[in-house]
């Protein structure tokens, strides 16, 4: 089991090309799935069945597993018993008919605008400086909110991915596929300030060729990405404590807003599915309804 788990691993990483992050969960959750494969008494893959694979998931919810996490242990199976199926180690797929709970489907929060703007406003005030800390925490964080992009793609964008005579910037999102997404004039703003006056003062030999950079020269992580959002967002008054996947639910619900139509924001954020970017109307619908419960007479 453990040499199918490296094949496993060797398949994900370099035929499928799966981001790093993914292929940690899927091989957790595999992992886990051959571990308890073990316990049953199994000592070859080709002994799985849809009742060991049944048995898994019923042992995840007695030990007080979510939903959400069920329904992403009963993908990562049907994933991987797939794989055995292509590759002559099963017989016969016994994920295919393997189901899993709907996980539920809960509103992110989001910003309102006038605190997207005191997020921006707050950075710049950071940066008055002219440090190159400052001046790139307020290009991440227009970038961050003109496109919706993920954290992991901001922080892998190089610095010929930026095409400013079209204000576009390709992005390589998940399973590596790559889509160029539009910026407004702010974010070239900043990111124009950012890639002549700070990023000089931080670029090191090992800097390469990432747009973003963190204090000692080299791609700027998503940890501070994220500790970047944090922080300013705690100085702006009411404000929810949001990291950077929280600025991407902002920018899709005031695309929504503003009346842009799914389609267009299915491919800016670059969901796979329709569904995935449907919830955000979910969003503007349930701040509507509360709009109107708290301004209507007879709400």
């Amino acid at each position: 089991m453990a040499r199918v788990l490296g094949d496993y691993e060797r398949h994900l990483r370099s035929e499928r090309d799966v981001a790093p992050l993914t292929v940690k969960a899927y091989l957790g959750d595999v992992t886990g799935l051959l571990d308890h494969a073990h316990r049953l008494g199994l000592t070859e893959v080709a002994g799985l069945d849809l009742r060991t694979l049944r048995s898994w998931l019923a042992r995840q919810q007695s030990m007080g597993r979510s939903r959400t996490t069920l329904s992403r242990r009963a993908t990562s199976a049907r994933v991987f018993t797939a794989w055995l199926a292509r590759t002559g180690r099963v017989a016969a797929d016994p994920g295919s008919a393997l189901g899993s709970p709907k996980p539920h489907q809960t509103l992110p929060d989001v910003l309102r605008a006038d605190e997207a703007r005191a997020l921006i406003e707050a950075a710049i005030e950071q940066a008055a400086d002219g440090g190159p800390i400052g001046l790139r925490d307020v290009a991440m964080l227009e970038l961050l909110y003109a496109t919706g992009m993920r954290v992991g793609e901001l922080v892998g964008i190089d610095v010929d991915d930026v095409d400013r005579d079209r204000n576009v910037v390709r992005v390589f999102g998940k399973g590596r596929k790559e889509r160029t997404v539009p910026f407004g004039h702010p974010a070239a703003a900043a990111l124009d300030r950012w890639r002549s006056t700070g990023r000089p003062l931080l670029a090191v030999e090992g800097s390469g060729a990432a747009l973003f950079l963190g204090a000692r020269g080299k791609r700027v992580d998503q940890r501070t990405v994220r500790t970047v959002v944090h922080r300013l967002l705690a100085a702006v008054p009411g404000a929810p404590d949001l990291g950077p996947h929280g600025l991407r639910h902002t920018a899709a619900t005031h695309l929504l807003e503003g009346g842009a139509d799914l389609r267009s924001v299915q491919e800016l954020l670059g969901h796979a599915s329709l569904a995935t970017t449907q919830r955000y109307t979910h969003v503007t619908t349930d701040r509507l309804r509360r709009a109107y419960q708290q301004a209507h007479p007879r709400a």
